[in-house]
């Protein structure tokens, strides 16, 4: 028998929220671009995620609408239904050499490509990132319960992220998804976690080939 680090959505449920302690830019005009790209060059990782407006009739299918780039300190907002994908922003995506972290991120890059054709490089994606570790969880929010004890709200993650002004509770959404990551990433690369002692240890059940 086989044990990892395993959280249930009820003991999720009962873990207090958690929140994003700095600071939100939403990028929604041309003359903001090239500062807010620059400043995420000048670190060495950031939390990558994006955000698409849900659709609740049948065979429709919107673009993406925001990006989310961050980092400890800072989340940028890039509001791609109204700026498009930018060569900046794009150039920040293909540099091999600024590592993003982000989960899921084939889904993302799918949905980025029908905006403009983009060679993402320099990620890593935490779903597989996270197996080494023994943690057998694959979701932002149940990893992020296994490893500090706090909960990541869905309840934003099927508003209308195309609304003409973003609110309060979506901005803080979409910016602590990106910075999670990051936080996810250096937690389990400096070596903090023992899956060994972790309160959430349960047996895996391995189906033979």
């Amino acid at each position: 028998m086989i044990f990892q680090a395993n959280i249930d959505n009820d003991s999720v449920a009962l873990l207090p929220a958690a929140c994003f302690p700095g600071r939100v830019v939403v990028v929604d005009r041309d003359e903001m671009i090239d500062q807010a790209c620059d400043d995420l060059q000048r670190f060495e990782r950031i939390g990558f995620d994006t955000e698409t407006r849900p659709s609740f009739r049948k065979g429709k299918v919107y673009n993406v609408a925001l990006l989310q780039l961050s980092t400890r300190d800072c989340c940028y907002l890039f509001r791609l239904n109204r700026l498009g994908l930018r060569k900046e922003v794009m150039e920040l995506l293909e540099d091999e050499h600024l590592l993003k972290v982000g989960l899921s991120i084939k889904d993302d890059f799918m949905n980025l490509n029908k905006l403009k054709e983009l060679h993402p490089e320099g990620f890593v994606d935490l779903q597989s990132y996270v197996k080494q570790f023994g943690i057998a969880d694959n979701s932002l929010q149940r990893i992020y319960g296994i490893l500090f004890g706090e909960r990541i709200s869905k309840g934003q993650r099927l508003t209308n992220w195309e609304a003409e002004q973003l609110s309060e509770a979506q901005m803080q959404y979409a910016a602590l998804d990106a910075l999670a990551c990051i936080k996810i990433y250096d937690y389990l690369s400096a070596g903090n976690f023992n899956p060994n002692t972790s309160e959430y240890l349960r047996p895996i059940i391995v189906e033979d080939e």
